[in-house]
């Protein structure tokens, strides 16, 4: 029995979707141990994570929180609610009370383990695109 024109283009769509299905299949499983998602405390107080969840943590560094050593030991807070964040490593000389950091890493025993740890630029910071399409921008419509 022979395979009509329309059958066999029916056969090599469908054998092409089951290729897809797999790739895409094989690829979010590489990069499920990669991904992380941002949460600030109160999210995560909200709703508490497993240790095999990674996450990226972000707030601002409590005032006479941060211990340096050779464990860095050190508070976040979104004005809400506070996370106590470990590190073992060499903080970024940006991090400091009251200034913005994001822990990447994982809640264990509700304390956060960063097994990297980012200093936040000031908020005031502004691209260099976006600064110039803001000047653009008309000023004062609607007023």
């Amino acid at each position: 029995m022979a395979l009509t024109r329309k059958k066999r283009r029916m056969a090599l769509i469908a054998a092409g979707g089951v290729l897809m299905a797999g790739a895409t299949a094989l690829v979010s499983v590489a990069f499920q141990d990669t991904i992380a998602f941002f949460v600030t405390p109160s999210e995560l107080a909200a709703e508490p994570r497993g240790p095999e969840e990674r996450l990226r943590v972000g707030g601002m560094v409590v005032e006479g929180s941060l211990e340096k050593g050779a464990l860095n030991i050190f508070r976040l807070t979104d004005f809400e609610t506070e996370i106590e964040v470990r590190f073992e490593g060499v903080l970024p000389d940006l991090i400091k009370a009251g200034q913005g950091a994001v822990a990447d890493g994982r809640v264990v025993d509700g304390v956060f383990i960063a097994s990297e740890v980012l200093a936040k630029h000031d908020e005031k910071y502004m691209p260099a695109e976006i600064r110039d399409l803001h000047e653009k921008a008309p000023q004062g419509t609607g007023s």
